[in-house]
């Protein structure tokens, strides 16, 4: 294990512009598995709770309006991540080329699905269609689960901050529950989505699905926490903080649980909601002032200085970020507003 690492930032002194990008990249990033979470777990529900194809059309009409909209955070973190942070952007997508592939390939499918599968009326065609829309809606969560996993568990880079990964170094126990932890938690944070969406039977199908997997997604949860504590370093960097981010979480679940059982499902999707973020703040977390963790010693790791780009390139891109976002913010939730009534089986336009 790495040696425990202090910094300026968790100690209250102002954040220099290398570590003010590494929050925002790490908010994008939140931002990112809150919205699209629930995208990708309303594309799995379509597989486990929809009785007919005018129920499928339901939930991806739910999802409809935000989906491609919601993929913004993702593009935008990796190009912010490109432009802050070229170093770690280079040790990351070469290391990961296959796993990314995969995920852009995920992505595509998943995004032409949505728009191919009502084009053609033969069962045929739309069963094609919506079994991409399953398959990539699972395969999407848990490759970033795996990939986000292995950022805490370290990965071997060396001094020229190249990534020399085996397989066993990126499939490993501890990278696959972290994968079917956000996997699990992406689907029920989806059901309860849907749940707030639709009436009827499928509203009612939805909160139940939530409601049985919340003790098994607890449980893979706190494997996760507890592997994470034996097999990772960031309890030793950041124990205080991540132990409040433990019982934050703990209580957020427990609440989504309450709210699921008494059919209120907005608290329940807020809740799990939290629970994303939680989870993935604490990612960031427990890295700073790292990026990415050697397996090599503390000596190779890529952190928020040595990675980052000149203070010149920071500036721009600090200016241009607060003019831009402003406006971004304010659509998306415009948007959010508009499409904020629930759907019934009648609403069955294509999107």
């Amino acid at each position: 294990m790495n040696q425990p690492i202090r910094s300026a930032w968790m100690g209250g002194i102002p954040l220099s512009l290398s570590e003010l990008w590494f929050l925002l990249i790490a908010v994008l990033f939140v931002g990112f598995f809150f919205l699209e979470g629930f995208d990708f777990g309303v594309g799995m529900s379509t597989g486990l709770i929809a009785k007919s194809d005018r129920e499928r059309r339901t939930l991806i009409n739910s999802i409809g309006p935000f989906w491609d909209g919601n993929e913004v955070w993702l593009i935008t973190a990796g190009g912010a991540m490109f432009a802050a942070f070229p170093h770690w952007y280079a040790t990351l997508f070469s290391g990961f080329y296959l796993p990314l592939v995969v995920v852009l390939l995920a992505l595509i499918g998943r995004g032409v699905a949505f728009e191919f599968r009502s084009k053609m009326k033969q069962q045929r065609w739309r069963k094609t269609w919506d079994i991409i829309i399953v398959v990539s809606s699972s395969l999407l969560p848990f490759l970033f689960g795996v990939v986000f996993a292995t950022l805490m568990k370290g990965l071997p880079i060396d001094g020229e901050m190249q990534m020399r990964a085996g397989f066993l170094d990126i499939v490993n126990p501890y990278t696959v529950v972290g994968g079917l932890s956000v996997t699990l938690l992406c689907l029920v944070h989806g059901l309860l989505f849907a749940s707030l969406r639709t009436v009827g039977d499928l509203r009612e199908r939805a909160l139940n699905m939530a409601h049985k997997l919340m003790l098994p997604l607890a449980a893979i949860l706190a494997v996760y926490a507890v592997m994470t504590y034996f097999m990772t370093d960031v309890f030793a960097v950041r124990g205080w903080a991540l132990w409040i981010m433990v019982v934050l979480g703990a209580v957020s679940l427990g609440l989504a649980a309450y709210f699921v059982r008494h059919k209120r499902e907005g608290w329940a999707f807020g809740m799990t909601g939290a629970v994303i973020a939680i989870a993935f703040a604490s990612v960031f977390i427990g890295l700073f002032p790292r990026v990415m963790v050697s397996s090599f010693g503390s000596t190779f790791d890529l952190t928020v200085y040595n990675a980052a780009s000149g203070a010149y390139s920071l500036k721009v891109m600090t200016i241009v970020a607060c003019t831009l976002l402003p406006f971004v913010l304010g659509y998306q939730i415009w948007s959010y507003y508009i499409f904020r009534k629930r759907l019934n089986e009648q609403h069955h336009l294509e999107y």
